[in-house]
Parts: structure tokens; C-alpha cells; sequence
């Protein structure tokens, strides 16, 4: 009638332990990856030249295509 009390698995917490230590260490180093380019892109930015400025601007005063005059 009354059923013995059942043994706990080891293997299965042991288990869970591991895949979430890998999923931290895997998110750690995107996390890392991904600050240390924009690290690199903030201190490595292309200083903007007199001409690319003139051609943004050009570009900004043209009317869109198709709009009314």
C-alpha cells in the first residue's frame, strides 16, 4: 500500500547545473563581444570630412521626388 519514498537523481541536478553554467558563460561572451566593438567603433569613428558634410547637406535640401512645388 504505501509506496517507499522515491531516491533523488543526482545526474539530473548535476545536469542542469552544467547547461546553465555553459548558457552564462556563451552570454558573457557576447556580451562582451558586442561592448568591445562598440567600444572600438566609438574610438575608431571616421572623422567627417568638409565634403561628405556638403554632400549631406545637398542631399538634404533636395525635395523628395514627387512632391509638390
Amino acid at each position: 500500500m504505501n509506496k517507499p519514498p522515491r531516491k533523488k537523481n543526482p545526474t539530473f541536478g548535476i545536469a542542469v547545473f552544467i547547461v546553465v553554467a555553459v548558457l552564462l558563460v556563451i552570454a558573457t561572451l557576447f556580451y562582451n563581444a558586442i561592448t568591445e566593438k562598440r567600444d572600438f567603433d566609438r574610438l575608431n569613428a571616421p572623422a567627417p570630412t568638409i565634403a561628405s558634410d556638403a554632400a549631406a547637406a545637398a542631399t538634404a535640401a533636395k525635395p523628395a521626388s514627387g512632391a509638390a512645388q
